[in-house]
């Protein structure tokens, strides 16, 4: 077999298989994106193409502008207190020796083993003691630690993966190792911090369980939460118009940090599977 045959084969059987994932994993959200805006819901009487559904989604409970930025509150808690902790501990984990680091390395990697919803309940309690319960500063903070072992793994990673030597010279230039660390190795790094930090959005932006036990004022819910609300409806009728429409407006925020960032995110995902 010639190797433009082989490449041949090789190509079809991509083709084969990508095509019929990609149909599978995008028809749900083509369906999602057609049915809210086709429909006698969408038009308000008629079959016919309208955006109802989007008004009344709108409209719904305190108002979708309100749960749309109590999402973006937890999003900045979360992605700011991820990014800030996993660099932090990234850095310390690759560069300083000390007693029991590798076990509290495995320590910090072992809370992906643990399942959330069975520790949700000691973590309510500690947010109570700070005052941070019915609070969505409170709930970005369970997402940061959620997101921890991904990302110190990441970012262990991706500063072994840094030349000693570039630090030692910044430091010979007489910076300090934070002055190093901001300076100089955070260019090297990036690439793994829109990872963990486009990873920490998806999850924060998505989590449901986490506002749903914490959060007890209909005005602080986030969106992942005020739609299931928007289900029941007024006398337990289901609003499906306006539930897809809810879909479409939170799908499209990820959709767009997702193809903005897929350059620097295969990068550092890349760089991190090879060191790890």
């Amino acid at each position: 077999m010639s190797a433009r045959t082989r490449r041949g084969a090789a190509n079809t059987a991509f083709y084969a298989t990508a095509v019929p994932l990609a149909i599978l994993f995008l028809a749900p959200l083509v369906w999602s994106g057609f049915t809210s805006v086709y429909g006698s819901r969408a038009t308000g009487g008629e079959p016919g193409f309208g955006v109802d559904n989007y008004l009344r989604l709108v409209e719904y409970g305190a108002g979708l502008e309100t749960y749309v930025v109590n999402s973006v509150i937890v999003a900045v808690v979360a992605v700011v207190g991820t990014l800030v902790v996993s660099v932090l501990g990234g850095y310390a984990f690759s560069r300083f020796s000390f007693p029991g680091k590798n076990l509290l390395f495995l320590g910090a990697l072992a809370i992906l083993m643990v399942p959330h919803p069975t520790i949700l309940i000691p973590i309510y309690q500690m947010l109570r003691t700070f005052g941070l319960q019915n609070s969505l500063i409170g709930v970005g903070l369970v997402v940061v630690m959620f997101q921890l072992p991904f990302g110190l793994f990441m970012m262990r990673n991706a500063f072994d993966g840094l030349p000693r030597e570039l630090e030692e010279a910044a430091l010979i230039d007489g910076l300090s190792r934070f002055g190093a660390l901001r300076r100089v190795l955070l260019r090297g790094v990036t690439p793994a911090m829109v990872t963990v930090g486009m990873f920490a959005f998806i999850a924060s932006w998505n989590e449901f369980l986490t506002p749903l036990l914490f959060l007890t004022n209909g005005d602080s819910f986030t969106l992942p939460v005020a739609l299931v609300s928007l289900r029941s409806g007024e006398f337990g009728a289901i609003d499906l118009g306006a539930l897809q429409a809810g879909i479409v407006v939170a799908a499209v925020p990820c959709l767009l940090i997702f193809i903005l960032l897929q350059r620097h995110y295969v990068r550092g995902f890349t760089a991190g599977a090879v060191r790890g």
